[in-house]
């Protein structure tokens, strides 16, 4: 079985189209992943059609939030035939099809996966990328977080084209409204809302990745070990990140696995402690298509066969 976070032509994260909205402030609710996967499935034109907020029993702008986080989170796609056409991907079914690993989210591995998904996708989630793969700050202020994020998307924009290029300018309010909304992704709610609806915590805060420090405005990134999170989702993420930015690589340092954009050791927020002990159960974990070594003092993982056809996903969800 391929690795099922890996789309199709997978290439490095490229940040061609920064995004700071589509959420409309909402993040994603246990229901509503599955809700829009279901959807899909059933009708592939339903968050186009005017009765979508009817079928899906909620309000239009959750309607657009529901379709934002699958799209995101590479569980439907936009048909590139008929682009008001929406298509479940091999993700996407494989979780929440009716036979599918984790359709209700009651595995924390599933969690981990949705995370992986959003935190690595630099043009529909910009904040989530440059958080989890480029701030290298353990703590952060709101106001601070911004301005740096808004200062790597402008430089990073630029860098990538081979002719100067302006970027399209966004607001403060879209840019505050869009960290308002990431924050509350990973962080719980101190403080009841005055509309209840936006009160209710995503599924994500469960993973512990983000607190708020006592002081308010503050808040930390959580590293350390994870004791929700699987070997196996460290696995697959692992061989997620070795065929997207290194396929020509038959070894990996322990250096990128836990600092390189996309590792799991960024992405997660482990520690390295943690994830030598993960490492040293690939080998057992992967039938010896992963190896990890601590020769000399040299941390690496060999890569003995083609990855693709290790389908741990499956026999773990088995």
């Amino acid at each position: 079985m391929e690795n099922l976070l890996i789309s199709e032509h997978a290439t490095k994260p490229y940040l061609s189209k920064p995004s700071f909205s589509g959420h409309q402030t909402f993040p994603f609710r246990y229901t509503w992943l599955k809700k829009g996967v279901d959807a899909v499935m059933e009708d592939p034109t339903v968050f186009s059609a005017d009765d979508a907020s009817v079928t899906l029993g909620v309000g239009k702008n959750m309607v657009s939030s529901i379709r934002h986080w699958c799209i995101v989170a590479g569980l439907i796609k936009i048909d590139p035939l008929e682009h008001r056409r929406l298509l479940p991907t091999q993700l996407g079914k494989a979780i929440f099809s009716e036979d599918g690993f984790d359709p209700y989210l009651d595995d924390p591995a599933t969690l981990w996966l949705i995370h992986w998904k959003i935190a690595t996708n630099i043009n529909q989630a910009t904040a989530w990328y440059w958080a989890f793969n480029i701030c290298t700050e353990n703590q952060f202020k709101r106001a601070k977080f911004i301005t740096d994020l808004y200062t790597w998307t402008q430089h990073e924009y630029s860098r990538r084209h081979e002719k100067p290029r302006k970027m399209k300018s966004f607001s403060d309010n879209t840019l505050q409204r869009d960290v308002n909304c990431f924050i509350r992704t990973y962080c719980q709610a101190r403080h009841q809302e005055t509309v209840v609806e936006e009160s209710f915590d995503c599924p994500l805060v469960e993973l512990n990745l983000i607190s708020e420090l006592p002081e308010g405005g503050h808040f930390e990134f959580q590293r350390g070990g994870k004791d929700i999170l699987p070997t196996v989702i460290v696995a697959e993420t692992l061989v997620a990140l070795w065929y997207t930015c290194f396929p020509d690589k038959e070894t990996l340092p322990f250096s990128d696995i836990m600092r390189a954009p996309l590792s799991p050791g960024r992405i997660f927020r482990i520690d390295e402690n943690t994830m030598a002990h993960h490492l040293e159960e690939l080998e057992n974990l992967s039938s010896g298509g992963l190896r990890y070594d601590e020769t000399a003092n040299l941390k690496q993982v060999y890569r003995q066969k083609d990855l693709n056809q290790i389908g741990f996903l499956r026999r773990y969800y088995e």
